[in-house]
């Protein structure tokens, strides 16, 4: 008893340890278009209090894949907008940060549907043309990270600055004719990208080209066998005779006997 509370008690600081580590990088996080959550990695999202574009939830009607089931509520909601919105976000402290953006596609089941923008400060597009479909498909978890840097009053994206007021936006803009911007978590983090928690690889499906294991390929033989070979079937009940299995010459007598009593009678008729 000692002992497994023992345990829980080390899990329990363990746990506390990492969460509260992790979110001295992390500089702001919500949950578009939900309630405040603590995600497996101790990270504490707040609850969406932004009042441009719709808040939905339709996601929560399925799974999403790559995600814990307890994370899968920071890819089940959603903000979005007709034409675009955009999160204000303080930052002072001079460093390297990182746009981390969660998304996941909840509607659409082909690629080139929903299409948008998302811009820094109106002035940097940092994806140009985001079709989550195309990266991830329908109901998986999709990760964007783009690294930014804050230096001497100034926000450095991709090799090119911009004036920076000490408040960052982000924006999600429609493109055209397709569908809504949207996003589904939003977390600004400070440090490198290679510091922030991946989501696993998304499992590959075997290709039909593949040569089949062998264990496969021994079901695939007695499968084939078991085509050209004829089953023993039991019988249930008594064996029945079958009628049209008798003799065939026995089926021929009458046929005699008909044409034994006919042939004397036309003879007869012809001697009168």
């Amino acid at each position: 008893m000692k002992f497994a509370l023992a345990v829980f008690c080390l899990t329990y600081v363990t746990q506390g340890c990492l969460g509260a580590g992790i979110m001295d990088n992390v500089v702001f996080a919500v949950n578009c278009g939900g309630e405040a959550h603590t995600d497996s990695n101790g990270i504490r999202y707040r609850k969406d209090y932004l009042k441009a574009g719709i808040a939905s939830d339709y996601g929560r009607n399925s799974d999403i894949y790559r995600v814990p089931r307890e994370d899968m509520i920071l890819y089940q909601t959603e903000r979005y907008d007709l034409q675009k919105f955009s999160y204000d976000i303080d930052i002072s402290d001079d460093g390297d940060y990182v746009v981390w953006m969660k998304f996941a596609e909840v509607w659409f089941n082909g690629p080139n549907m929903k299409v948008f923008q998302v811009l820094l400060d109106d002035e940097h597009s940092i994806i140009d043309e985001l079709d989550i479909f195309s990266k991830v498909g329908r109901l998986t978890a999709h990760d964007e990270y783009i690294p930014f840097q804050i230096k001497n009053g100034r926000l450095v994206v991709k090799g090119r600055s911009s004036s920076y007021s000490g408040k960052l936006r982000v924006t999600f803009q429609r493109l055209d004719h397709r569908d809504n911007p949207k996003i589904n978590a939003l977390i600004i983090w400070r440090g490198s990208i290679d510091q922030i928690p991946q989501l696993p690889p998304i499992p590959q499906m075997d290709s039909p080209d593949e040569p089949l294991d062998e264990e496969e390929d021994e079901y695939e033989e007695s499968a084939a066998k078991s085509t050209n070979v004829k089953r023993n079937l039991k019988t249930s009940g008594p064996k029945i005779v079958d009628p049209y299995a008798e003799d065939q010459s026995s089926s021929f007598m009458p046929l005699l006997i008909a044409v034994a009593i006919i042939l004397p009678t036309i003879f007869c008729l012809c001697r009168l």
